[in-house]
């Protein structure tokens, strides 16, 4: 099986391209600006070197959030332009599971994404990527129940925290044979409204 995965929720980008178990292209660069204008020649570069072209992927994983409003549309955007154009099947990936296949030495995977005012995107995993408490907008010490046998991992500057080492092969074998969506029925998950979505509601009440 040959793939491609998309990552672009957080100032992080991933772009991927596997054959069955092995990577065969990965592109990771934090990308503060300007990630839309960036997405398109990374996925045309990561075909450059390659023996086979995009026409010849079976499957695409998009990550599509939680995390940066902007940045899952940019991702989420490019995969199902891609899916719908090369008529491929697309699969939706977790961030927060994307962040857990980092190998950490304790029994509980953390993933977190500080969300403000104290409060963060998490979820809990185990090792083999079973979710303990599924993903969720929460207030960090909420978690704390965890703390104590499981390890923080997280881009963001969190107490304790683990920088990712994502591993691409263990998330992407774990959904290989999840059902494919058709790509407009793909969306965000955000797991909250924008701030801009609060105040609207909050005005028609």
């Amino acid at each position: 099986m040959r793939s491609l995965l998309i990552d672009t929720s957080s100032f992080f980008m991933h772009v991927a391209v596997l054959e069955d178990k092995n990577v065969l292209y990965h592109f990771k660069e934090e990308i503060k600006m300007d990630m839309a204008s960036r997405i398109v020649p990374v996925i045309e570069e990561a075909f450059q070197n390659l023996s086979f072209k995009i026409e010849d992927i079976d499957k695409i994983f998009v990550v599509n959030g939680p995390g940066s409003f902007t940045g899952i549309r940019v991702g989420v955007t490019a995969a199902k332009m891609i899916a719908w154009a090369l008529k491929k099947d697309i699969i939706t990936l977790s961030s927060l599971e994307f962040l857990a296949t980092t190998s950490v030495d304790k029994k509980y995977h953390i993933p977190a994404i500080d969300a403000r005012r104290g409060y963060v995107y998490a979820g809990v995993y185990d090792s083999e990527l079973n979710c303990i408490l599924k993903d969720q907008y929460i207030l960090y010490t909420e978690l704390s129940s965890y703390f104590e046998e499981g390890t923080i991992i997280s881009h963001d500057n969190l107490e304790n925290s683990v920088r990712p080492k994502e591993d691409i092969v263990k998330i992407v074998e774990k959904h290989a044979d999840d059902a494919p969506l058709n790509p407009h029925e793909v969306k965000p998950n955000y797991l909250k409204l924008t701030e801009a979505e609060e105040k609207k509601l909050a005005g028609a009440q």
